[in-house]
């Protein structure tokens, strides 16, 4: 996987890659480094990673900072459902008969969102697209609605040894939810949490077994999609080791490259 990380830092230009290609204990870029809402849009952005990547963190990360909506078509899903549109009406019916909700209509419900006044400056996908057909149909989507940038993909890449760890090592205490790893946040009496001395758990899917499975679960997912991105070189791979201020970093600087080529060649 480490290998993975530095073949996919930015499949793009010579020049790009060596930005983006730098050392993270040099820290962070500096406020006047860093690209500012008047002068760039993130634009459409899907948000890539294995399960304790800490996507999640960075894509709220990113809706704060440029104040873009995250669109998760699990809440799309929800949401129509509530309302009983008639979107929502079909997808009820697919699944209460234990069939998968159908491309037409989750692309549908994506359509209209992206419909909506708030995603002009971009927004942050999450869950979609996942086939490689979705991924099409999108860039088709952007294509009808004159889109100025188009979608970029941006995996956070983790070594398999690190996330083992985060995952199997993560202690959750039963009282307070206050969150521990044995690796590398233990406890100061193990088992126990330091707030409140409750006991400490791990949850049933922070096993190694649950870990492996659901690392192949993920790579069969997005390989296609993945590889969709990097052919028409509308990907990047960005180191995720660091701190959470080190991985925005990474992230910002990707979006940046991508979008500033985009503006030279406008």
């Amino acid at each position: 996987m480490e290998d993975e990380a530095g073949s996919d830092l930015l499949h793009i230009g010579r020049r790009e890659r060596a930005i983006l290609n730098f050392n993270l204990k040099k820290g962070m870029m500096t406020n006047a480094e860093q690209p500012g809402r008047a002068e760039w849009v993130p634009g459409p952005v899907l948000l890539l990673g294995a399960p304790g990547v800490g996507k999640g963190t960075q894509a709220q990360r990113l809706v704060t900072r440029f104040g873009v909506p995250q669109i998760s078509t699990g809440d799309l899903l929800r949401e129509h459902v509530r309302l009983a549109t008639s979107l929502g009406v079909e997808a009820k019916r697919l699944m209460d008969a234990g069939k998968l909700v159908s491309d037409d209509v989750v692309n549908g419900m994506v359509a209209a969102r992206l419909a909506q006044p708030d995603t002009a400056g971009g927004y942050i996908l999450d869950g979609f697209p996942r086939t490689e057909a979705q991924s099409a149909w999108l860039d088709d989507e952007l294509g009808r609605s004159n889109s100025e940038v188009p979608l970029v993909a941006v995996q956070i890449l983790v070594p398999e040894a690190e996330l083992l760890q985060r995952i199997t090592g993560r202690r959750i205490c039963k009282a307070c939810q206050h969150i521990y790893n044995v690796f590398s946040h233990p406890a100061r009496v193990e088992g126990l949490c330091d707030l409140d001395g409750s006991v400490l758990e791990q949850r049933s899917d922070d096993t190694e077994a649950a870990f492996y499975r659901r690392m192949a679960e993920y790579e069969a997912k997005t390989a296609a999609v993945i590889e969709h991105y990097r052919r028409q070189k509308r990907f990047a791979g960005v180191d995720g080791s660091g701190s959470m201020d080190d991985v925005q970093d990474c992230i910002l600087r990707a979006l940046h490259v991508f979008r500033d080529e985009r503006r030279q060649k406008s």
